[in-house]
């Protein structure tokens, strides 16, 4: 063993007992200073503004000089915008309701006992993200709410981002009087930090990965700590025949152009035959302009631009997380179903419709953990929907399915009330 993995293992142990040692302590912790922590931390960010900006103007400048992607370089930056959802995302987890300690399905049994069961935090959660940096403040933000210890590595081209954002985590904590190591956040971007990180089942509770897929396959394959993943976003819109052609084209635009590099973004469009003639011109045209390429099936190429290209099986299977889409024409809703459950991620797919019978049958029989009706797939996100900020998005159907908000970072653990019962 080298001195330099001497010192990370070291490192890496003392920072997991120092995190088991904070979530037993966080058990105890009252909602409020929960909240005061939430709201010191908001405080802090906003007062941090321009060294925010600047802290993240290095990692863009690191960022393209490493070459990294557009759509990269796009999740790594803290716009004024982002900065602002950071803060009130904090905020907004402060007002939600406190989930630790809940009694619920309590019901008498035949042997006079009263049984329940009750809401407990998970221990030490452990994130690992690229990029993101504003993952940091949300990631702590739920992770407090829930009663949990959290361990965060974000990745290297975050790094001096994220230990800004550190900073004001820390100061929440001594505000709030709440151990310090309750939310820590790694000060190294050794790669092999991740490897320890995954192998300490005895200081780390679940490990939540959120990157890219050769990042959540390495964890998923050589971790000893339970995973809460999802591998990839290929998220799809059925326009349907009997569809509103303005409400398909406008949530098909916003769905594919309002972000292009996030896993709630659409990729493959699937329209019916029936009304492809009546939308696919003015849709693609529209894509276009926007800078999209398309890349479409056989029968769609007639009805688009000379500029598209023809598909390839690939196509399908393939998250762009980039300026394009594929496109297929089928023939009906159950080609529709058929082609999504074949070739989604189980991440989120949508149907245009203005018919009651044919969204029910979509919402039934697509195996996705978000299935909309007549809604951009961008909705798939926490926030949207309501539960402050997500932890992730989880395609997994255990321990948690969709955006990971604080009842997913929670367990629950049976209690029994007696008065001197025995078993006879």
């Amino acid at each position: 063993m080298t001195q330099a993995t001497a010192d990370l293992t070291a490192y890496m142990t003392e920072l997991g007992k120092q995190a088991r040692i904070a979530s037993r302590k966080l058990t105890s912790a009252t909602t409020q200073q929960k909240n005061k922590a939430l709201l010191a931390i908001a405080d802090d960010l906003q007062l941090q503004r321009q060294t925010l900006e600047t802290e993240n103007a290095k990692d863009l400048q690191a960022g393209k000089e490493k070459g990294l992607s557009d759509a990269l370089l796009d999740r790594l930056a803290l716009t004024t915008a982002r900065i602002d959802s950071m803060i009130e995302g904090l905020r907004q987890v402060a007002s939600l309701n406190d989930p630790i300690g809940e009694i619920f399905n309590m019901k008498y049994v035949p042997s006079g006992l009263q049984i329940g069961q009750m809401r407990v935090p998970l221990g030490v959660v452990g994130i690992i993200y690229e990029s993101r940096p504003n993952v940091t403040a949300d990631a702590a933000a739920l992770c407090l709410k829930s009663g949990n210890a959290a361990v965060l590595r974000g990745g290297s081209e975050a790094f001096y981002s994220n230990q800004a954002i550190a900073k004001s985590i820390k100061i929440g904590l001594e505000q709030a009087q709440l151990p310090a190591e309750s939310i820590q956040i790694l000060n190294t971007t050794d790669r092999e930090a991740v490897g320890k990180m995954i192998t300490m089942p005895e200081y780390i509770d679940v490990i939540i990965p959120r990157g890219g897929k050769g990042l959540i396959e390495r964890i998923s394959n050589e971790a000893r700590v339970p995973v809460i993943k999802h591998l990839d976003g290929i998220c799809h819109i059925y326009i349907d025949s009997q569809a509103d052609i303005t409400k398909a084209f406008e949530v098909t635009m916003n769905s594919k152009t309002q972000r292009y590099g996030t896993c709630n973004t659409l990729e493959t469009l699937l329209v019916d035959q029936e009304i492809a003639p009546d939308i696919l011109p003015q849709l693609g045209a529209a894509l276009i302009k926007k800078g999209v390429e398309i890349r479409a099936c056989s029968n769609s190429l007639s009805l688009l631009d000379e500029s598209a290209k023809k598909a390839t099986d690939e196509d399908w299977d393939t998250e762009y997380l980039a300026p394009i889409l594929s496109i297929k024409i089928v023939n009906g809703l159950d080609q529709a179903i058929e082609h999504i459950n074949q070739h989604s991620s189980q991440h989120t797919d949508s149907i245009i419709t203005e018919n009651y019978t044919k969204a029910r049958q979509f919402l039934q029989e697509i195996d996705s953990s978000s299935v909309m009706v007549n809604a951009s797939t961008r909705f798939s996100d926490g926030f949207e929907y309501g539960l402050g900020a997500e932890i992730g998005i989880s395609t997994d159907k255990f321990h948690a399915r969709g955006p990971v908000g604080l009842e997913g970072l929670t367990s629950i653990k049976f209690i029994v009330l007696g008065d001197g019962h025995i078993r006879v």
